[in-house]
């Protein structure tokens, strides 16, 4: 489960112990045979026997975020007879508090903190800012700007004297295994410091284009959004945001936005600029280790494009579902790097080269980027999903069929009746899955009757000869899973799926 921290409801971390020790245990080995590489495994001198000092030469700059905002509830009388009978039903506004965490960036007052801080129901900003200083200093703060997107927002205090600030580092230069402190407002308690290490410098959690994140174990809790990551040279390598706690509690999984993400936004927002994303128009799928080995590519590169709407920047670079996405602008697709976090890092208006594989052959593509639409836009360019239509009352042939031990499906061969019970075009071609044994890894994936198999490894298929054909080339490659490219009737685009053979 997903808690983002600096809301009104709890949302519960904890700590774990840690033994902060400067050099390895007693009789540690070193992975490598050459002894004369000890060295470069030994912790450095200057590994922290405390963060004391460091924390009191922080703690000025770190600020706590009280807010208050009226926000609708709608009533649960609402659409429900006796609603109607009393007349009652109508949304009512109700008054809602959270606190949350920031830190200073410059003398003259400008705090940095996350956006769903200030704006509880994501819609609207909060109506009244308190900050208050380490010091007990409090002071009402107006919101300079913020954006939705990354979580990031901008408060301005005024002050009669300079304030003590922080500065953003290089999260680029963080690696796993570096110490880091967190200091915040944890449940309104104020001013705590945790400690903890870097886990991963660049995870990726699917939620957007905006997701590469610093993943660490030091102790985030509800309260601590917005506030500070720091590395051992007082920097800021990170806006805490959000955890990962399956038992409602820490263990010890926490992400914050990086400094080299956040700084630039916070650069704009404070000159009043508009933050502007790069945007191609596609809608992409990871690659997982089955469609890989499917292909035989290697593991974790790459994405599959999914859904490529006309008149937008993909569809003119010739970009078709189906194509594999090795690099964009230079820079490698993985699943820590994504083609839409590296698009939305880039100008509007540039021109990029884009790396592809299309059904085993190497290109490269130009396409223009565009600026990034607002989501109700892209809803609408993308296309909303249908219920998909069932043609079968039973399964039953309605033409040549073909029975796969080997992928545990019975598939139909596309007619124009099938067609038109799918309400797909009649030029449709491919073939129609008409039962899915319940024991096969189909079934596992969520492959289910009607699904339209277009194409296998990226070949098109026209039939059920040239699927049974698909399948006999992959066992004798001694591919040990397969590729499918479904539609799905009342859905836009297609879906990859990697089934394994047996």
């Amino acid at each position: 489960m997903r808690y983002a921290y600096g809301v009104t409801t709890a949302l519960l971390l904890g700590g774990a112990a840690l033994s902060l020790t400067t050099g390895l245990p007693a009789g540690a080995q070193v992975a490598q045979n050459d002894q004369s590489r000890m060295q470069d495994v030994v912790p450095r001198a200057g590994a922290p026997a405390s963060f004391a000092d460091l924390t009191a030469q922080l703690q000025p700059a770190v600020v706590n975020i009280a807010v208050r905002q009226k926000v609708q509830v709608d009533s649960p009388l609402a659409n429900t007879p006796l609603g109607a009978m009393m007349g009652g039903g109508a949304p009512s506004a109700r008054l809602a508090e959270a606190q949350g965490s920031g830190f200073i960036v410059s003398a003259d007052g400008y705090v940095v903190t996350n956006n769903h801080v200030i704006s509880l129901d994501q819609k609207g900003a909060a109506d009244a800012v308190m900050v208050t200083l380490a010091d007990g200093t409090e002071y009402n703060a107006r919101i300079v700007g913020r954006d939705q997107d990354s979580d990031i927002a901008v408060l301005k205090i005024d002050a009669k004297s300079p304030l003590p600030f922080v500065q953003f580092g290089q999260s680029s230069k963080a690696r796993a295994g570096d110490w880091v402190i967190a200091i915040g407002n944890p449940f309104g308690l104020g001013g705590t410091v945790t400690s903890g290490i870097v886990s991963s410098v660049n995870r990726n959690t699917g939620s957007g284009a905006y997701d590469h994140y610093i993943q660490s174990d030091a102790s985030i809790n509800s309260g601590n959004s917005g506030g500070p990551m720091f590395d051992m040279r007082g920097n800021v390598i990170g806006i805490n945001n959000w955890i990962v706690a399956p038992s409602g509690g820490n263990i010890g999984i926490g992400f914050a936005i990086p400094a080299d993400t956040a700084k630039p936004i916070v650069e704009k927002l404070i000159a009043g600029k508009a933050i502007e994303r790069g945007f191609l128009g596609v809608q992409m799928q990871p690659i997982t280790d089955e469609i890989a080995d499917s292909l035989g590519l290697p593991h974790n590169r790459g994405e599959l494009v999914r859904v490529v709407p006309a008149g937008l920047p993909a569809a003119a670079a010739g970009i078709k579902p189906g194509d594999i996405v090795l690099k964009v602008n230079g820079i490698e697709v993985t699943p820590d790097r994504t083609l839409s976090g590296i698009v939305a890092d880039l100008a509007p208006g540039t021109r990029i080269p884009i790396a592809l594989l299309r059904q085993g052959r190497s290109l490269t593509v130009t396409a223009g980027v565009a600026k990034r639409p607002t989501q109700d836009e892209m809803a609408k360019s993308f296309g909303q999903p249908q219920a998909p239509t069932n043609p079968f009352a039973s399964p039953e042939k309605q033409g040549e069929g073909l029975t796969s031990q080997a992928l545990g499906l019975q598939v139909l061969g596309m007619t124009p009746a099938l067609a038109q019970q799918l309400q797909v075009p009649a030029e449709t071609k491919g073939v129609v899955v008409a039962t899915v044994d319940s024991a096969s890894d189909a079934a596992n994936q969520g492959l289910k009757q009607g699904d339209i198999l277009i194409a296998a490894n990226f070949t098109p298929i026209d039939g059920v000869a040239q699927f049974e054909a698909a399948i006999k080339a992959a066992k004798a490659a001694g591919r040990p899973s397969m590729t499918l490219e479904v539609q799905r009737p009342g859905q836009p685009g297609t879906v990859f799926i990697a089934l394994r053979l047996r």
